[in-house]
């Protein structure tokens, strides 16, 4: 803990009266230092550096390290300035919602660095507090900021509950002040709850199975067992939430926004993202309520291409992603144990991807390379889990699935791998960190 210097021009002047002034009364030399202390919040006096280890506690860890973040966005920068786009073809204003982790975060990178797009990016997140680190996505968003800025790349934020009008107006009058319309809308958001912003009502979102007791194998990452889980169905209040939270409803309000507004350039290409997955998690996702839910997103997605097709020329497109660790996808039950198993099978063929290797095949393979194909799906879906479906892979799945239990988990997965990537997810287990050196948590950049 070190004392910090005065920051604004009053508390500059305060001490240069006491430092300097030899007709100052020392009553009032005095009266001018109480004041400055009173007033000012101690937090603002006082810098506190901090050595910050990962605390977890389930599924979360309530702890991020901010030069940790640093290096896991810069290393996804890197490999995104690596992708070959066809001169000119890339988009050049871009709009993320949900900017600061996973996908989101490296649909910004890729269109930021990998082909010099300006960039608004939309998240929701906790700012640092004295003796507390902020979330990860906050040090992301900062991290992401300040290697634009030294690339000369436009980079703006706006953090607020995506969900509410207040934020959508926000984006409005900064989208203006950028002076273009977007080509290229991101919507990447994962919550667990949705204020409905046309009537106040509060949504929750649930994981579970629909129609009937779900029971299959899952894994306690805490202690490294793998364990029977049964999970009782969803009621139909239920289904109907998790669908208002995770569906396409906020998809649609945004889009129709962008539309209303003229914020949409001509061809602009308006994504969300899904997933599907393998037969032994369908019951708990894509049969489940968080399924329901991304059937109804790719019902909006059908609409919105209408519209877009109308308002702009433009289109709308579901992506499928590949099973990666995230934040969200931890706290499904199966998800981690098919992760870890996933992990290892994909190594063995060669063909492992995570968010920013996805993230560039989608730029590069099937929107805006040289050589790019769409190739849609019978649903009009981009298929960008097409490595994870494959035959062999899924074949292996099914072979290893009836095996695995507690002992001979890391034999026949790679849990350790996926614990490393979880740690990643909050900055921490990076190579090149030197996490027993004190950082400050409000100003680690």
């Amino acid at each position: 803990m070190k004392p910090g210097l005065p920051s604004s021009s009053q508390d500059s002047q305060i001490f240069a009266d006491i430092l300097f002034s030899r007709d100052v009364a020392l009553v009032k030399i005095i009266t001018q230092l109480i004041k400055f202390y009173i007033n000012r919040n101690i937090s603002e006096i006082l810098l506190f550096d901090m050595i910050i280890k990962p605390r977890i506690k389930g599924f979360v860890c309530i702890t991020s390290h901010p030069l940790g973040c640093m290096e896991n966005v810069r290393q996804q920068a890197e490999l995104a300035s690596k992708m070959a786009l066809a001169n000119g073809s890339g988009p050049k204003r871009v709009l993320v919602i949900g900017a600061s982790t996973g996908y989101g975060l490296a649909s910004r990178i890729s269109a930021a660095f990998g082909n010099n797009a300006e960039t608004l990016g939309v998240s929701f997140e906790r700012a640092p507090k004295e003796g507390k680190p902020a979330s990860p996505g906050f040090y992301n968003t900062a991290a992401f900021g300040k290697l634009a800025e030294q690339k000369g790349l436009v980079s703006h934020d706006i953090n607020g509950d995506a969900f509410s009008k207040e934020c959508k107006d926000e984006v409005v009058l900064k989208a203006k002040e950028m002076g273009g319309d977007f080509d290229m809308v991101v919507y990447s958001l994962a919550s667990p709850r949705r204020t409905d912003p046309s009537d106040g009502s509060i949504y929750r979102a649930c994981l579970k199975p629909i129609g009937m007791i779900y029971k299959n194998k899952t894994l306690d990452t805490d202690r490294g067992e793998v364990k029977d889980i049964s999970i009782d169905p969803a009621n139909d209040d239920e289904i109907h939430q998790t669908e208002r939270v995770m569906g396409g409803d906020d998809w649609e309000l945004w889009t129709n926004r962008l539309i209303t507004e003229g914020l949409l350039a001509k061809g602009c290409i308006n994504l969300a993202y899904s997933y599907v997955g393998p037969e032994v998690t369908w019951p708990i996702y894509r049969n489940g309520t968080i399924g329901r839910a991304k059937s109804h997103l790719e019902n909006v997605a059908s609409s919105l291409n209408r519209q877009m097709k109308t308002s702009c020329n433009g289109q709308a497109f579901v992506s499928v992603n590949k099973a990666v660790v995230t934040q969200a996808s931890s706290a499904i039950p199966v998800v981690p144990l098919y992760v870890s198993m996933l992990f290892k099978v994909m190594r063995e063929f060669g063909t492992h991807e995570g968010c920013i290797e996805q993230t560039n095949r989608l730029f590069q393979d099937r929107l805006y390379g040289s050589d790019a194909s769409l190739e849609l799906d019978n649903d009009n879906r981009i298929r960008l889990d097409d490595l994870e479906m494959a035959e062999d892979v899924q074949t292996r799945i099914k072979e290893l699935w009836p095996k695995v239990n507690s002992e001979n988990l890391t034999s026949l997965t790679n849990f350790e791998e996926y614990q490393q990537e979880f740690l990643r997810l909050f900055g921490f287990g990076i190579d090149g960190v030197d996490y027993d050196k004190d950082v400050d948590p409000v100003h680690p950049f």
